[in-house]
């Protein structure tokens, strides 16, 4: 079957035109082995472009944890609209928790994955040990809040992204509906990761859930997490889930820090109407 995926450049159409873009996207099956750290990809450009995943959207997309499955709306992670997860340190298996439908919608489909501000350089063979598909990885930082939540609109609404995982700090209710309109719009699944504390205020996100380490961060073997809001049910108590001898194999989510390696944004946006350019 003949796929296409549109280049970085065509991701966002009304912002990012060729002309009013200026980027790099790097593609990890180019590099030789010295050049596959986290310092060096970073260094080179502002868009890193990673690899692998699934899903037919017409049902929930697989979690990997069939108790999860059983409690969510169509047995999986919804297909678009706005998740959330709640936690309030990194590393505690926030990622291994969706890795294995970011390696179904990386096989299945297509499109873009979409990293939008991640705190932490993600670990480039944790995501090849679960399956993900580097090349349709993309990772990008804005200066500022508004320019992180302007680039989810956009990239959300573009159709070019079968998921658009995002930190986008500070961020209210009417800010979250104008992404859960983008993501229907663009058929592309919207996972914000937000402070535990954000538990305390309502939210228009369709599916709001809370995760707890179960062990030492970065060593654990499982990860508990309650349900707060999800389409036709309440919310769950307590559950707890085991990753798989698979996902064990290489224990961080992440590298290091962002800021180790870049003290400056890597790039900025000018406006909207200049659209994204690296410093």
């Amino acid at each position: 079957m003949s796929r296409h995926r549109p280049p970085p450049e065509e991701l966002l159409p009304e912002a990012l035109s060729p002309e009013k873009l200026s980027l790099e996207a790097l593609s990890l099956e180019e590099l030789s082995p010295e050049e596959l750290s986290p310092e060096q990809l970073w260094q080179r450009a502002g868009l890193w472009r990673a690899s692998s995943i699934d899903c037919n959207f017409t049902k929930g997309v697989p979690t990997g944890f069939k108790v999860l499955d059983e409690h969510l709306p169509g047995h999986g992670w919804p297909a678009d609209g706005v998740t959330e997860l709640l936690h309030e340190q990194y590393g505690i298996g926030e990622l291994r928790l969706l890795t294995p439908a970011l390696a179904h919608l990386s096989q299945e489909q297509n499109r873009w994955l979409l990293w939008v501000s991640p705190p932490y350089i993600p670990y480039p063979p944790a995501l090849l040990n679960a399956g993900i598909d580097l090349t349709s990885v993309l990772i990008v930082k804005p200066k500022t809040t508004g320019d992180t939540l302007w680039v989810l609109e956009k990239a959300l609404s573009s159709k070019s992204c079968s998921a658009v995982l995002a930190w986008p700090g500070n961020i209210n209710a009417k800010q979250i509906r104008r992404l859960q309109v983008a993501s229907k719009k663009g058929n592309s699944w919207s996972i914000l990761f937000r402070p535990g504390s954000a538990a305390q205020h309502a939210s228009p996100a369709e599916l709001r859930i809370q995760l707890f380490a179960a062990s030492s961060p970065h060593t654990s073997t499982s990860i508990n997490l309650k349900i707060l809001k999800r389409r036709g049910g309440w919310a769950t108590g307590m559950i707890n889930l085991h990753f798989s001898d698979k996902l064990n194999q290489v224990a961080p989510d992440f590298q290091a820090p962002v800021t180790d390696f870049c003290e400056q944004p890597l790039f900025k946006i000018d406006g909207r109407s200049n659209g994204l350019k690296l410093h």
